[in-house]
């Protein structure tokens, strides 16, 4: 009992380090900062039996891949919940979704590039570009391109991306009282990220045009900025 009250001893109670119970000094160099600090790059990511994570595959080892509607359906409904808890109203939730959306876009263009590699082309022309939103963008995503690409009648500046069954919209339940709300708006995004990215500056917005035959049918309506009609103006027609 004396050693309990002796400042001076080195026994500590349950102490892993028998030599420490015993009262005899142990030998061991005590753990510096360095040691004790978890070094640059840990972190809680799951890592298979080959040690690896998903951040050391290849890029173009998974562009064929597909994700399960399930999954899909899950990680989106859950991410319209947590946009709805930010925002007071419809339009502030299709905004949110927009932004949303155009982070994706950005990052979505970057990888596509990545993976044509030297064959990769830039497209100077608005038909090019569109061209390749409904097609090559488009198929990345939702595996099919879009359903239709119409130019305006009314404003030389707008065009129109009509997809008759988005899949963003297939597994949401939109209440009564929000039935003006479109979750395409988060496509929307995407849309204006890749023509930003490829300085084609516009504004994408999602319009839902039910009919019989396509009740979630919806238009994305693209509307380019000023200057992007001054250089297709001064551009050869070849």
């Amino acid at each position: 009992m004396s050693n309990l009250h002796n400042p001076a001893s080195p026994f500590v109670p349950f102490s892993p380090n028998p030599a420490i119970q015993s009262g005899v000094a142990s030998p061991t160099t005590p753990l510096s900062i360095s040691q004790k600090t978890p070094q640059l790059g840990s972190s809680n990511l799951r890592y298979a039996s080959s040690r690896k994570s998903i951040y050391d595959r290849h890029l173009n080892r998974t562009q064929r891949s597909e994700l399960s509607k399930a999954s899909f359906a899950f990680l989106f409904g859950e991410m319209i919940q947590y946009a709805q808890k930010q925002v007071s109203g419809i339009q502030d939730l299709e905004k949110k979704l927009n932004i949303q959306g155009y982070s994706i876009g950005q990052r979505l263009l970057e990888l596509l590039l990545h993976r044509e590699g030297r064959s990769a082309k830039r497209e100077t022309r608005v038909l090019g570009i569109l061209q390749f939103v409904a097609q090559t963008v488009y198929r990345h995503l939702f595996g099919k391109p879009a359903d239709g690409l119409e130019k305006s009648r009314d404003n030389e500046d707008e065009y129109m991306l009509i997809d008759n069954d988005p899949a963003v919209n297939s597994y949401i339940s939109v209440p009564r009282e929000m039935s003006q709300l479109n979750c395409a708006a988060f496509v929307a995004g995407i849309i204006e990220a890749v023509l930003d990215g490829s300085l084609f500056p516009s504004r994408v917005t999602a319009h839902s045009v039910p009919t019989e035959q396509y009740p979630m049918k919806t238009v994305f309506l693209i509307k380019f900025d000023e200057s992007v009609l001054e250089r297709e103006s001064v551009m050869p027609n070849n």
